[in-house]
Parts: C-alpha cells; structure tokens; sequence
C-alpha cells in the first residue's frame, strides 16, 4: 500500500497508522496463565509483534503502559505513546482524540492476533470497519477516521455496541465477521485454532 500525504496550510497528515494497545507482557493474558500454559510471557510478546510486523507499511503507533513494552515498541520500531489511562476504553479514547490532527484515519488492532497478515495493506471502505472476532462478541480490528464524537466499549459485546456508536453518530459502516483477524487469544482452546503467524 502506498501511504498517501495531504498538505494543508503548510502541516503533513500521513493518512492513517496503526493504534496496538499493550499490557504489560508479563501480567496480560491472565486467563492463559490460570488455565496452566506455560511462557505466557514470551508468546504475549511473540504475538505483539507478528502484529506490528505485519501492519507495516503502515505507521505503528503502541499504547504503552510500560517501561518493558515501550522498550519492545521501539525495537520494533513502533512509535509508543505512554497511557496512564485506567482502563482500554480511556487509553484508545486518548490516542483517538490525541491523533487527530496528525491522521484522517487510526485502526485499532488488538496485539494478540493469531495471523495478521495483510494489516498494513487493507484497504477499507470510507465509514467504520468492525472485525469481530470468532464469538462475534468482541472487536479485534476498528477502523473509523478522526474527529468523531466516538465513545469506546471495549469489553462485553463491543463489536454490537461500536456498531450502534456508529449508527448513532450516523457514519456507514460495515461488520465484517469472516476475518481472519477474527482468531485473538484469550484463553486455552484458543490455541488451537488456525496456526499462528507468528
């Protein structure tokens, strides 16, 4: 994909960049750890970056909470923005508003993606992108440009209530629920799905 720039009155906006929040590697995946999979850590950290690797060309920009993951970021030459937010919801909703003038458009992808090739070459339609993941439940890729009034839900069916944010703001949109980007890893049985691309 080639990354576009529009100039206006003398500012460069790249067109649109990446946005992976990331816990700190060696507290995330809790529900793999109660579950007796060992070197959770290091999978965590594995799965992080197949998903920057795979969203280049495009501008990878990481939601850090952490010395560790900022230092993981910019080794993988990812751009790192350091949240102190309380939750998912406040820390997107920060890059989201943040990011503003610098892109017309921010896709938000979850860092634990079983294969996420093709990232950086998607190519989607105007509007709001929502890639559910396999439940159909959750959002594992959200495409929306800047500058909406958009709120956040991230946690118990947020793919169903970003879609109704984007209804309510009156932005078309699409549910896309056939993806693979549709396979993250949260707990055990998720491991044996389609074979990681990592």
């Amino acid at each position: 994909m080639q990354l576009h720039e529009a100039t206006s009155h003398g500012t460069t906006t790249m067109i649109d960049a990446v946005i992976v929040p990331l816990k700190r590697f060696d507290v995330a995946k809790a529900r793999l750890r109660e579950g007796g999979v060992t070197q959770v850590t290091e999978f965590a950290r594995r799965l992080a970056a197949g998903v920057i690797q795979h969203s280049a060309p495009r501008i990878v920009i990481v939601l850090s909470e952490s010395d560790d993951v900022s230092r993981f970021a910019r080794e993988h030459h990812a751009e790192v923005r350091q949240s102190n937010a309380r939750d998912l919801n406040e820390a997107v909703k920060d890059a989201y508003e943040g990011l503003r003038e610098r892109f017309e458009r921010l896709l938000i992808v979850h860092g634990d993606l079983r294969s996420p090739e093709g990232i950086g070459t998607f190519e989607p339609e105007p509007g709001i992108t929502i890639v559910t993941d396999h439940h159909l439940l959750g959002t594992n890729v959200l495409v929306l440009p800047t500058g909406l009034d958009f709120n956040f839900s991230y946690g118990a069916s947020s793919a169903t209530k970003h879609e109704l944010e984007a209804v309510r703001l009156g932005v078309a949109h699409r549910v896309i629920t056939d993806s693979h980007w549709r396979f993250d890893i949260d707990e055990p049985a998720d491991l044996f799905g389609p074979p990681a691309s990592i």
